[in-house]
């Protein structure tokens, strides 16, 4: 199992290394040409210069890429990896232009290296992902899934069928209860690569957690609110007893004054860049049925401050005339025609940019929920009551992670997670990590007829 696991890293790394050089050699080749083509840039073509501006390049891939998980070769699917390579690549080719202005000292070669950069980036992509998809299948066949044993908890969920959706990774062989003998249960992992450990009492989960590590065995375990909340914590070594220490201050000040800051700005941007597709939104609604273009609807933010969260309206007028809550099912028929697409690319989501700049959202926190939701889960989870320590956002963990029908435990989960290992670089990945997810079907299914029915009854 060790030299399977060691084997995988070390393919990783040379696939990294691979791409790093293949991705240099690129801006290599670039950098060298427009140097020779400006002879007032000839001062650059020295060997110490060159080597500069490539061990720079090479630096900023290479730290990128792990930041937006380019290098994850056989762990992310496809999709998610040719994404991470095409934003590693054009984030790298923006930094460049300022980099290569800041060597120059010549701010009027701004333009000019956003030209070549931007030709570049083309060049670029098409490479990487002519090398990236066969190292994904080289590894698939040389490194088969790990054979998973679940140890089943005391409480349902679907964990099986989500670790056996990525069979390329994971295969769960086998499921046994929590409560089996321990020499049973050794016997058992000492024939499966991985132990995957439902939801269960926290002292059966630590009992098999003590095994699995004496066995040397990987563990896929689900957490429980308080495992979220005390991976965010800080490691304390003031004397001979380890301690953490989980502040749950949630944001300090300064972080505040810079995320509204931001706010502002993206959402200013954001608004103008955008301005051409809200439009022709807007005037397709309205050529449809002749209703509204937009849709208001009463929501949760940072303390449970109720406001008006603005959209694109997706149903038809009345959708929920009874004053019940009705969300979207897989095969909706009150969606419109227009609704269909703006939904599919997170369009209706935009005007909630006016709710940023308002100061009632951000870009990044916890989904706002319907008030009738929040109660709701607040019944059901008193812990639900922690999402809103912060801004609800337009987008966030939950969003990137999860889908829209994911469960409110989940969601709870995914969103504690961003709110206690809160940081301005996190919330800069997470925007990254939106834009990988906008073309992933799965990321908007609708809510089983269950799901509607149950949130139907909310009230």
């Amino acid at each position: 199992m060790k030299e399977k696991i060691q084997g995988k890293y070390l393919y990783r790394g040379m696939c990294q290394v691979v791409l790093t050089i293949v991705s240099t050699v690129i801006f290599y080749i670039h950098w060298n040409n427009y140097i020779r083509i400006h002879h007032e840039l000839k001062l650059l073509s020295s060997r110490s210069n060159m080597l500069m501006a490539i061990l720079i390049y090479a630096a900023l891939f290479v730290i990128v890429g792990k930041w937006l998980h380019a290098f994850k070769i056989g762990v992310e699917r496809k999709t998610n990896l040719i994404a991470s390579q095409f934003l590693t690549a054009a984030l790298v080719d923006v930094l460049e232009v300022f980099v290569s202005v800041a060597i120059t000292a010549n701010i009027r070669m701004f333009w000019q290296f956003t030209y070549m950069y931007f030709l570049m980036f083309f060049l670029h992509m098409a490479v990487l992902i002519l090398i990236v998809v066969p190292m994904i299948d080289i590894y698939r066949k040389a490194f088969p899934p790990l054979k998973v044993v679940e140890v089943n908890g005391n409480r349902n969920n679907d964990i099986y069928s989500k670790m056996n959706s990525v069979p390329y990774k994971y295969q769960v062989e086998r499921v046994v209860r929590f409560d089996i003998a321990e020499d049973e249960l050794k016997e058992i992992l000492g024939k499966y690569d991985a132990a995957l450990i439902g939801d269960m009492p926290s002292d059966d989960k630590n009992r098999i957690l003590k095994i699995c590590f004496d066995m040397d065995k990987r563990v896929y375990f689900v957490p429980k609110i308080s495992d979220v909340i005390v991976k965010g914590s800080e490691e304390l070594n003031l004397f001979d007893t380890p301690l953490f220490l989980a502040r749950n201050m949630g944001m300090k000040w300064w972080q505040i004054i810079i995320k509204r800051f931001f706010d502002i700005v993206l959402s200013l941007i954001a608004l103008v860049l955008l301005s051409p597709v809200m439009i022709i939104t807007a005037i397709a609604i309205k050529m449809e049925d002749g209703g509204p273009v937009f849709y208001k609807q009463e929501r949760c933010t940072i303390d449970c401050k109720k406001f008006m969260i603005l959209k694109f309206r997706s149903m038809i007028v009345d959708a929920e005339k009874d004053g019940k809550p009705h969300p979207a099912g897989e095969n909706d028929d009150r969606i419109t025609k227009v609704g269909h697409v703006i939904r599919g690319c997170r369009i209706d989501e935009l005007p909630q940019l006016i709710n940023i700049l308002k100061g009632e959202m951000s870009i990044i926190g916890p989904r706002p929920e319907r008030v009738e939701h929040v109660e709701k889960y607040t019944r059901e989870i008193p812990e639900f009551s922690f999402r809103s320590k912060v801004k609800g956002g337009l987008s966030g963990m939950a969003q990137v992670y999860g889908k829209y029908n994911t469960t409110a435990l989940d969601k709870l989960k995914l969103d504690l997670m961003y709110i206690t290992n809160y940081s301005l670089l996190l919330d800069l990945q997470i925007i990254f990590e939106t834009v990988k997810i906008l073309t992933q079907k799965e990321s908007t299914e609708g809510f089983s007829d269950e799901r509607v029915k149950e949130m139907h009854d909310a009230k």
